[in-house]
């Protein structure tokens, strides 16, 4: 399985590809940044990341892209700019018919580091170990894209097999039918 892992953000976009299948060693096979300016125009800076994600899915042909899952934070202008990095990376993917999944940071940082309460350093020291790298990816932005795509990789197996058990349980589950309000049968 490859995997194009997207830290969002306006100003850097991390991202990062792995392949490899659970329980057996995985490997990285690129990861960078996507820089846009900071005092530029937000469409162009949009443009920007669209094109540079763009470019990675070409470029590595990943069979599933793990977006990082926007949640609140208290300045809303970071918040606003991660969710509308976060849409163009789900849009560049969903348009190329790649599925697309959504994980929480601290999803995240417990299945890398087994604490969902890890800080930046300890992510980036497990995706070292765990990628065999001679040095922590920087900046943290593209060891965090690096980390979705190991969590996705990690759980998809599992998250595949929830779901196909909740569709055959609707499957076989009775049907009761319809009757209208205020009638009976």
């Amino acid at each position: 399985m490859r995997v194009l892992g997207v830290d969002p953000g306006l100003t850097r976009c991390g991202v990062g590809v792995v392949e490899g299948v659970a329980g057996r060693p995985l490997t990285m096979i690129g990861v960078g940044v996507v820089r846009t300016p900071a005092d530029a125009d937000l469409g162009h800076r949009l443009v920007a990341v669209e094109q540079g994600i763009e470019q990675w899915l070409d470029e590595h042909r990943p069979e599933f892209v793990a977006v990082e899952r926007v949640f609140s934070q208290h300045n809303v202008r970071t918040v606003m700019g991660t969710a509308q990095a976060s849409a163009v990376a789900i849009l560049c993917a969903s348009r190329r018919g790649i599925p697309v999944a959504l994980h929480t940071p601290s999803e995240v940082k417990a299945a890398v580091t087994g604490s969902g309460r890890a800080d930046k350093a300890q992510v980036g020291a497990m995706v070292t170990r765990l990628l065999r790298l001679a040095a922590p990816p920087k900046p943290a932005d593209a060891a965090d894209a690096l980390a979705l795509a190991i969590c996705h990789i990690w759980r998809a197996p599992a998250q595949n097999r929830l779901q196909q058990a909740a569709a055959l349980h609707a499957s076989r589950a009775p049907r009761t039918p319809h009757v209208p309000k205020g009638r009976t049968t």
